[in-house]
């Protein structure tokens, strides 16, 4: 049965006529590609499949260089720029990573594009798509991002007594919720703070600042931002005095703590979109073999929201759209790959192509797309629904407060909580790293 499923993350809005072979009318073109689509990535073979359906249909020629995503890539694919073996098409990281080219002006802007082509991207919701760190221009289509959430085992709720956490969910409700589960004998949290305790950090900050405040990294342990970081800290160590966490929580890795999520012995997970084909693997007799799944395990657990504040719904969610389809200036001055570099973007870009790959995660669609609910599994549906019903999408700000100024709170969690280090001491001493960087 087919049901639509909301997978962009706005409101439905009118259904784009345009056409992704509308630009095939040149020259059959050999168009030199490179995408991340490689390896062990969930849509290596979507990506195959569908460069041989675009082949098929306009008659023009992959040249398939993609590889799997690492810094050596990215090194590559920076190089390549540098030394005149810019590929025609690029699927790439919209970030930092990007600015050497951007810099160089080896690639092609959307709005430049759309003086040429005015429906490029047209199905995209613009708010969605990321400037570049270089000059604020959109340069990147993209396909599939990530979200980060709570998810839970409805089979541990239940023994409790607790109700599946919906869209109002509040820390208030979610901390009398972990005195339920932990009076009836299981584990509230499943958590590593020890190793870690990333998401928690993320969350209990994003809690106290907002959507709108919480990219901002402080300039100071005293001003606003910085009070909402020490007050974030402090959160987690109040969890954990109340014993919600795993009693080897500052010692037990990650994998030991999803263990006990899966077998049972914890309701709650905080983790990201990639969580939901662990959980799917860990429900299958065999990992590797879809065909072995137990069913009836995999339908004990669901994805909601992690508890929100005054200053955060529990509906807005951590999460992005890091990467996208970039058209290299080579490819457009050129007017035969021109138009093929177009045509093959809008084609990994349309609304089927996205569903197909996005999946269960974020995308910049401004429609929902059709899909067809046989094709996922039941965890994979309910996470659909769950960004259906989002109302906000940021970015972690660990991954701009990064490197060796994340040590004294991330490393550091567990003197945190056990009160050997105040959480105040703990965010200045990190904000003074990140200065010196």
């Amino acid at each position: 049965m087919k049901k639509i499923l909301a997978m962009a993350l706005t409101g439905a809005m009118a259904v784009s006529a345009f056409s992704a072979t509308a630009f095939a009318e040149g020259n059959p073109v050999d168009l030199n590609v490179t995408t991340t689509f490689a390896g062990e990535d969930g849509n290596a073979q979507n990506f195959k499949d569908a460069v041989a359906a675009w082949e098929e249909e306009t008659g023009n020629t992959v040249n398939d260089a993609s590889a799997t995503s690492d810094e050596t890539f990215k090194t590559r694919v920076v190089t390549d720029f540098e030394t005149g073996a810019d590929p025609d098409v690029l699927f790439f990281f919209n970030g930092a990573d990007a600015n050497p080219f951007i810099e160089a002006g080896k690639v092609v802007s959307i709005d430049e594009i759309r003086e040429v082509y005015p429906d490029y991207a047209s199905n995209m919701d613009d708010n969605r798509i990321a400037g570049s760190l270089v000059d604020g221009k959109k340069y990147a289509v993209p396909v599939n991002g990530f979200w980060e959430g709570l998810f839970v085992n409805s089979e541990v709720l239940e023994a409790a007594g607790v109700e599946v956490p919906g869209t109002d969910y509040t820390v208030d409700q979610f901390k009398a919720d972990c005195e339920k589960i932990k009076a009836a004998g299981y584990t509230p949290i499943a958590a590593a703070l020890g190793n870690i305790p990333h998401y928690w950090w993320e969350f209990a900050i994003f809690n106290h600042t907002g959507p709108e405040k919480h990219l901002t990294v402080p300039e100071s342990v005293d001003d606003e931002i910085g009070q909402a970081w020490v007050s974030g800290m402090e959160d987690i160590k109040e969890l954990y005095e109340a014993g919600y966490f795993p009693e080897n929580t500052l010692s037990a890795t990650d994998d030991e703590t999803f263990a006990m999520f899966m077998d049972g012995k914890a309701a709650f997970l905080i983790d990201g979109s990639w969580k939901v084909g662990g959980i799917v693997g860990a429900c299958q007799s065999d990992p590797e073999d879809a065909s072995t799944l137990d069913q009836e395990k995999l339908d004990k657990f669901t994805v909601s929201y992690v508890p929100g504040t005054d200053a955060r719904k529990a509906t807005d969610l951590i999460g992005g759209l890091s990467m996208g389809y970039y058209i290299s200036r080579a490819a457009w001055e050129d007017p035969d790959r021109q138009a093929a570099a177009v045509d093959f973007v809008s084609y990994m870009t349309s609304d089927e192509m996205v569903a197909k790959f996005a999946q269960h995660t974020a995308s910049a669609l401004k429609v929902t797309p059709e899909v067809d609910e046989n094709e996922f599994n039941s965890l994979q549906i309910k996470a659909m629904a769950m960004v259906a019903e989002s109302t906000s999408i940021t970015g972690a700000v660990q991954d701009i407060f990064n490197g060796e100024c994340r040590v004294p709170t991330f490393d550091g969690m567990p003197k945190i909580v056990t009160g050997e280090v105040s959480a105040a001491d703990a965010v200045a001493e990190g904000l003074a790293l990140y200065a010196e960087q």
